[in-house]
């Protein structure tokens, strides 16, 4: 018998599906938040048959469990983490432990590529085109190599799994790939998931127009409340706003903050670490603690939302070689031009400000 604990995303699930997929009916599947899993550790060892296989994935276990897990394992209890988020690498200290976050190709691994890969070398599951391509789907699309390689497949993936029950996806999902040899989506999923790409877009345009801007330690971040489509949100919020470190969004109902940046020399799971949380290094989240609570609720409810750019706008652009006018809240007018091919500098009511920067 088989007990797989897993995380409630996408990727998560990817790795239940695996799991429904090679073990049938001898495998129980649970999903969890990051909260939740000590908790379905601590059941496991009061109610389980001590000849179970445990599986984790996506996740990583407190202190204690992970005492627990390796006594467990000691006493010839089988067991098996696997996992790719950084601040989960010292379990690969432990004989049952696996984490990795790249591959020996400098790709980002993602918990459902790992398990694949596990399933397959172990010989408990066969390999096949239609899973593989699910696989790499949801490998792109936690890694967010969807939008470098401009695989919209990936995005529509996880569209889908928030559009329907876990219990519907898992369904469609194993049922298609035992009898397809390629993975696509049906025509009516295709319709479906435009509709969706249009409320997506329409959501994200009023989340523009709410986004205020705070300083904590040392970094600049952009603060938003929304409960949906985090990382879709995100990532055209840094893009919007590209002199921002950090995003950070606001889950008021899961009393949740998520960090999202599109920066390479931003670590968000460092951000997210100072208030018990984690993550990737340009996604990751944190309950919202009395602190997190202070620094993005507290300090910043009073401030006016940042000044979206003007619309379709040809003439006074960013980085323009004609240089670039600016109005702040006083109505004061600045111009940003270039000093020539690497050096701008700043004009206030045609006063220099003495100072030159090296971009703009």
């Amino acid at each position: 018998m088989y007990k797989l604990l897993s995380h409630n995303d996408l990727d998560g699930v990817g790795c239940g599906i695996l799991a429904k997929l090679a073990f049938g009916k001898e495998v129980k599947v649970r999903y969890n938040s990051v909260s939740g899993l000590d908790r379905e550790v601590a059941w496991f060892f009061e109610n389980e048959k001590k000849d179970t296989f445990l599986f984790i994935t996506d996740l990583s276990v407190n202190e204690e469990n992970e005492k627990r897990l390796d006594a467990f394992h000691h006493s010839g209890g089988k067991v098996q983490l696997l996992d790719h988020h950084l601040t989960s690498v010292h379990f690969n200290d432990y004989e049952w432990g696996r984490v990795v976050v790249e591959d020996a190709d400098g790709k980002l691994t993602s918990a459902t590529s790992l398990f694949y890969e596990y399933l397959v070398a172990h010989q408990l599951m066969e390999p096949s085109v239609a899973v593989e391509e699910f696989v790499e789907l949801v490998r792109q699309y936690d890694t967010w190599e969807w939008e470098k390689n401009d695989n919209h497949q990936a995005h529509r993936l996880n569209a889908l799994f928030f559009l329907v029950s876990i219990e519907e996806f898992e369904e469609k999902m194993i049922t298609r790939l035992k009898s397809s040899t390629h993975f696509d989506f049906s025509e009516f999923e295709e319709k479906i998931l435009e509709m969706e790409e249009n409320k997506i877009e329409r959501y994200i345009g009023r989340k523009k127009r709410e986004v205020v801007q705070t300083k904590v330690d040392g970094l600049y971040a952009g603060v938003v409340y929304a409960e949906l489509y985090h990382s879709e949100l995100g990532n055209e919020l840094g893009k919007e706003y590209p002199h921002l470190d950090y995003i950070a969004i606001l889950n008021m109902g899961g009393k949740r903050v998520g960090f999202r940046t599109i920066h390479d020399h931003i670590d968000v799971s460092e951000v997210a670490g100072k208030y018990g949380g984690g993550g990737h290094a340009k996604a990751s989240g944190c309950s919202l603690v009395e602190e997190a609570y202070n620094k993005f609720v507290v300090e910043t409810f009073h401030l006016e939302p940042l000044r979206e750019d003007a619309k379709r706008n040809r003439y006074n652009v960013k980085r323009s070689m004609f240089g670039s006018f600016y109005k702040n809240r006083a109505e004061e007018i600045f111009l940003i031009y270039p000093l020539n091919e690497c050096d701008w500098t700043i004009d206030h009511y045609k006063n220099h400000n003495g100072s030159d920067f090296f971009q703009f």
